[in-house]
């Protein structure tokens, strides 16, 4: 069941895009360790922003920065132009889905969503009303007086979503809520979790660690490491145009080659000489390609890149995966075929042609900056 978002949580669409939470230099030290450093991020009002990164990139510490559960060591908060680094979490229209979801145990299902507004002091019909909205809004209507040990893993987490949300906050945090769930059933609350967030119109901040799940779900993304944003974009930017070598591995697969450029043609390090896109550049570089945007044949003709050896052809359903042997990187170049005609993929041992296009190869820095 569908349910519209009342004025307090609904973002309008003057709203969407202005800037709703600003860190500017923040700093988080942790004696002598170092977990943030002077970071300076805009998050835009009404937008699903992912924060991703591996363990210890900085994530969830940004994170609780924002929720209020640390402070930061240098540097200031804002929140739709109100300073909040000095207020502290119950203060501040913040609320965090936690991965334990940390229900109570023996409280209803009602009697979690409601235990905020109990807290605040709202008048029972009223919360009994928005309690209502927010069981709807996740699909559990009809599982208001079961206990959290009745429910099971994906309903915990949509009850801990409904907790959260129905104290209507400008920002929703959530910290790896779908970390203990399975694959099939994290796909599934990622959609719901993307409509309920349409419906909303609240400002979702989403750690993870996961690129596939950053990838369906959000708007932006900034891709952390070693307590530095690396990238900031929309999936397709980040995909399509790794800004370094850290991000373009970290998303998705990637094929690296080491090579020496000049102008539109990059040397691999055997003396093939192979298309990339034209640069000023000159000297030692590092080509990525995508493993869906290399193409295998016997005969390269014109587009002829590198020649190679079938290690291993893995069908995986809608795609083959190809592993082939070059003289070009020490290692297998991991090429992404379509599986409709598994047939038509070479055998393993054959001798073949990796081709690409020019457009397809980022050049990245050989020390992993950009072009």
């Amino acid at each position: 069941m569908a349910v519209t978002a009342t004025p307090a949580s609904q973002a309008s669409d003057a709203a969407v895009g202005r800037p709703g939470i600003e860190l500017r230099q923040v700093s988080k030290r942790y004696g002598s360790n170092v977990a943030l450093r002077a970071l300076d991020l805009e998050i835009r009002d009404g937008e699903f922003f992912c924060l991703l990164g591996p363990s210890g990139c900085g994530k969830t510490t940004t994170l609780n920065l924002i929720g209020g559960f640390v402070g930061p060591s240098e540097g200031t908060i804002w929140l739709s132009g109100r300073r909040i680094d000095n207020l502290p979490p119950h203060k501040r229209p913040v609320n965090t889905v936690f991965q334990s979801y940390a229900l109570f145990p023996h409280m209803s299902v009602r009697g979690n969503v409601a235990f905020g507004l109990k807290m605040d002091h709202v008048k029972r019909p009223e919360a009994a009303r928005r309690v209502d909205e927010a069981l709807a809004l996740v699909g559990l209507e009809e599982f208001g007086d079961r206990t959290p040990a009745q429910l099971s893993g994906g309903q915990q987490q949509r009850v801990a979503v409904a907790r959260a949300l129905v104290k209507r906050p400008a920002v929703l945090l959530l910290d790896e809520p779908l970390g203990a769930l399975d694959l099939k059933l994290r796909q599934r609350l990622q959609v719901e979790l993307s409509q309920i967030h349409r419906e909303v119109g609240t400002t979702f901040v989403y750690v993870t660690h996961d690129q596939e799940e950053a990838m369906a779900m959000a708007d932006r993304i900034a891709v952390m490491n070693l307590g530095v944003i690396e990238q900031l974009g929309t999936p397709l930017e980040i995909y399509r145009r790794p800004s370094s070598r850290f991000v373009a591995d970290f998303i998705g697969d990637a094929n690296f080659l080491d090579v020496d450029v000049d102008g539109d043609v990059a040397t691999l390090t055997d003396g093939t000489r192979v298309p990339c896109q034209r640069t000023s550049r000159r000297g030692a570089a590092t080509l990525m390609i995508r493993p869906e945007a290399l193409g295998l044949t016997t005969d390269g003709g014109e587009r002829t890149a590198v020649r190679g050896r079938v290690l291993k052809s893995s069908f995986l359903g809608t795609r083959v995966r190809v592993a082939v042997e070059t003289a070009a990187a020490p290692a297998p170049l991991m090429i992404s075929v379509r599986g409709e005609d598994p047939s038509a993929v070479p055998a393993d041992e054959a001798d073949v042609v990796v081709t690409w296009s020019a457009d397809d190869a980022i050049l990245l820095d050989a020390a992993g900056g950009d072009d």
